[in-house]
């Protein structure tokens, strides 16, 4: 790389950098200017007098239970989980994020393994991409909070047959089943890439398909490959996240959010703290496969955005 590429690359990636401080703050200004505006109560439309939860809300009550102030919920992590002697709910919320964050490193794993292996089956054969990819598309389409309990009752089947199943292996399926979406279309996008006359160029060689895969569709693919496996890993935590709530596991940042939002009323301020953990849970798995990219700097000019 260039002294002129290197410049250009870390203005690039200053210029990102600010502009997500920017968005960050927008919506910290937005939070706020609804909180001091809107009404107390939300806006409800169609609603009877005289007739308690009648009407559809559109907006959100502001009050304090409902709507804590930003400083709020910063402040609050930096207190006691639940009273007493606990640890504060900072630290609580690491200890769960790094659980679920393992968890999602293993199904991006496999989300990567099934969805590369599908790519490369449809990119060989084009009648099978005629009949997969449709079907892969319309997989995402299932609710996920509907799939989870499924293959958690199937993982229990399995380990009461005999073979163990840990409880954490099925929330890693079912965080595969996100991320091997976007691995399966990048990498099929990226694969066929490579321009006609390149690929023709090879066989004119007599160059077999392992080694034109190897030097010339490989390589094409990955700009199209990376942005693919950021937003698997970004997809994997949200299904780590999910398959908790949905299935129950304890020790993770879902687990730990459906409990804190149960203690809502008393302590509104608390619920934001998994929640942020969550976030920030996304950006590091995300930001993570970008060293998978430094090694790769030659074949990305040109990356596709995500």
């Amino acid at each position: 790389m260039t002294a002129s590429e290197a410049a250009a690359d870390m203005s690039r990636r200053a210029t990102g950098l600010g502009w997500g401080i920017l968005g960050v703050l927008a919506i910290v200004l937005l939070w706020e200017a609804y909180k001091f505006l809107g009404p107390a109560e939300g806006v409800v439309i169609g609603a009877v007098e005289g007739q308690t939860g009648s009407g559809v809300m559109i907006l959100p009550r502001t009050h304090d239970r409902a709507m804590p102030h930003v400083w709020d919920m910063l402040a609050r992590l930096f207190e006691p989980t639940s009273g007493g002697e606990t640890p504060p709910l900072i630290a609580t919320v690491a200890i769960a994020a790094v659980t679920t964050l393992g968890i999602a490193a293993v199904g991006w794993v496999l989300g990567v393994i099934v969805g590369g292996a599908l790519a490369l089956v449809m990119q060989r054969w084009q009648l099978l991409e005629w009949g997969l990819l449709p079907w892969i598309v319309v997989s995402q389409t299932v609710p996920l909070i509907a799939f989870a309990p499924v293959i958690n009752a199937i993982g229990n089947q399995i380990d009461r047959g005999g073979t163990s199943w840990p409880q954490w292996l099925s929330v890693a399926v079912i965080a595969s089943y996100l991320a091997f979406f976007p691995v399966a279309v990048g990498a099929l996008r990226g694969l066929e890439a490579p321009d006609r006359i390149h690929v023709d160029l090879m066989r004119t060689y007599a160059v077999g398909y392992w080694s034109t895969l190897r030097h010339l569709r490989l390589p094409a693919a990955v700009p199209h490959l990376l942005p693919a496996l950021r937003l698997a890993a970004a997809n994997a935590v949200l299904g780590v996240v999910v398959a908790e709530v949905s299935i129950g596991m304890r020790g993770g940042i879902g687990r730990m959010l459906i409990q804190l939002a149960g203690q809502g009323s008393s302590d509104p301020a608390a619920p934001w703290g998994p929640i942020f953990g969550s976030i920030v849970l996304g950006l590091i798995a995300a930001g993570s496969v970008a060293l998978i990219g430094v090694g790769l700097h030659r074949y990305r000019r040109g990356e596709a955005t995500a």
